[in-house]
């Protein structure tokens, strides 16, 4: 017997920021960091690099573009990807609330499921998310900047279960990435919606073991999947 629902667990870019100024804004930083070492780069360059970071599975997707941009040279990619570190420090976190998506999560809290953060995300996200007015539905809002873990480690998806009071086989996962966020949570035994948005949107299941229990591409789709889901 398939266990029952009783927490959702969303991670902050993709489902719940769709992250679309911030990405432009990663992009021009990595420019800028490169053009220190003499590296020009067009938009096109750009798009090439992340679909090979993409497709390569990379952990760090901006270092794995940055490695390619540099030319795959040790020490330029090192360099550029310090400055790329120094630029994103003074940059702000952005959160940019996905449409639709508060009306969800409301809808969520009011059926009584726990919902909770699973996120690499600074603690400084926190506030982004109060003041776009939907950090009041979350019950566990721990971030990878609170206890230091950051995904693919399965020790994100078991704090936020701790937090929640449930077991992962009680849990469904939302994401836009198959190996940060679908493979290790299907590993624990929750199930997992793929977001499919952003710069990992093509990314495909590398076996049967990481095939998401939905795919989804807006929020109605979404809500229409966590119901099946729930319910």
């Amino acid at each position: 017997m398939t266990p029952p629902i009783a927490a959702v667990l969303f991670d902050v870019g993709g489902p719940l920021s769709t992250e679309v100024e911030h990405e432009r804004r990663v992009e021009g930083d990595i420019a800028v960091a490169l053009a220190a070492e003499g590296v020009a780069v067009t938009a096109v360059d750009l798009a090439r690099a992340s679909d090979v970071a993409v497709t390569s599975y990379a952990g760090d997707a901006y270092a794995a573009m940055i490695w390619w941009l540099a030319g795959r040279h040790r020490d330029r990619a090192a360099r550029v990807f310090r400055r790329f570190q120094e630029l994103a420090v003074v940059r702000p976190p952005m959160f940019e609330l996905r449409p639709g998506i508060d009306a969800l999560l409301a809808e969520l809290h009011a059926r009584g499921l726990r919902l909770g953060l699973a996120a690499n995300q600074p603690t400084a996200m926190l506030a982004e998310l109060d003041a776009a007015g939907i950090g009041q539905y979350f019950d566990h809002r721990q971030m990878s900047g609170h206890h230091g873990y950051r995904k693919p480690d399965p020790r994100v998806f078991i704090a936020a279960c701790a937090g929640l009071g449930v077991r992962p086989e009680h849990c469904v996962m939302v994401r836009d990435r198959i190996d940060n966020d679908i493979a290790p949570a299907k590993a624990l035994g929750m199930r997992a919606v793929l977001f499919r948005t952003g710069r990992h949107i093509a990314q495909q299941p590398r076996s049967h073991a990481e095939v998401p229990d939905a795919e989804v591409r807006e929020v109605g789709e979404l809500r229409r999947a966590l119901g099946r889901l729930i319910d």
